[in-house]
């Protein structure tokens, strides 16, 4: 089986792009279709009628586009819209979700740090996930309120962003975490900065890896990869605002990838 068609990604603006990195780089054969949609983040501060409402609009954008199984780079869009969307489109989805788990079971300290958006935090499905794999644990949960904006403005690596994630680890720090997990796409990169700020013994944990294994496991259980190796095709990148800041994040002129204005 070969089938050419794209691999749609979505997000609520910049941060998906790690967890694009991460497919993109197991999957090099595959071409991908990335949505930024900018103009409506953070997701994490909306309800959840409104997540499924973008989650959808923005899941039947990469239709038109052909896509053959849509990821949802997102925690909050996951956690609040991902039920809903596999209900309704006959499209594999594959969606990201907190490592709690693997933080869970390789702690010492049995205390973990978890980085998140309010819209992933208040969620049925991380409760679910904490209650199942966290009960003997002390789970310091942290919103990262304000971090989505300054990476969507391109300041991950301003005095100002240091100054806020400072303040966000103190409770963290004070509980002697051992774990640090990252709730939310566009975390990955503060990353520099989160170990620059955190003691050595901290591991962080990102989702990106395991997203991108996952989203080859679908495709190959569905008959979808697409198997013309070498035929290489250029990654797209839309954004519904300007696109400099995307296109700066993900290194597009270094790169020749495509990245777009588009309106959706």
């Amino acid at each position: 089986m070969n089938d050419p068609r794209p691999i749609g990604i979505f997000d609520s603006g910049v941060g998906g792009t790690s967890i694009w990195k991460e497919i993109h780089q197991l999957l090099p054969n595959e071409k991908t279709i990335y949505l930024s949609d900018s103009k409506n983040a953070p997701y994490g501060i909306k309800t959840q009628e409104e997540i499924i409402g973008l989650s959808i609009k923005n899941t039947e954008k990469l239709l038109a586009m052909n896509c053959k199984i849509i990821v949802v780079a997102c925690n909050t869009a996951t956690t609040n819209a991902i039920k809903v969307l596999r209900s309704s489109y006959k499209v594999p989805f594959i969606g990201i979700e907190p490592a709690i788990k693997p933080a869970a079971l390789k702690s010492t300290n049995k205390a973990i740090g978890i980085l998140a958006t309010r819209g992933t935090l208040t969620s049925e499905l991380f409760t679910q996930t904490s209650e199942i794999y966290a009960r003997d644990i002390n789970v310091i949960e942290v919103e990262g309120n304000g971090l989505v904006e300054l990476i969507e403005s391109g300041k991950k690596d301003s005095e100002e962003a240091e100054t806020l994630v400072k303040q966000l680890l103190k409770p963290m720090l004070s509980a002697e975490i051992d774990y640090l997990v990252l709730g939310c796409s566009h975390y990955p990169y503060l990353i520099p900065l989160l170990k620059k700020i955190l003691p050595e013994n901290v591991k962080i944990i990102d989702s990106g890896e395991a997203v991108a294994r996952q989203t080859k496991a679908i495709l190959q259980e569905n008959g979808l990869l697409n198997t013309n190796e070498g035929n290489y095709q250029i990654p797209e990148f839309y954004s519904n605002i300007d696109p400099e800041v995307l296109s700066g994040i993900i290194s597009a002129k270094e790169n020749n990838y495509k990245v777009s204005r588009l309106d959706f």
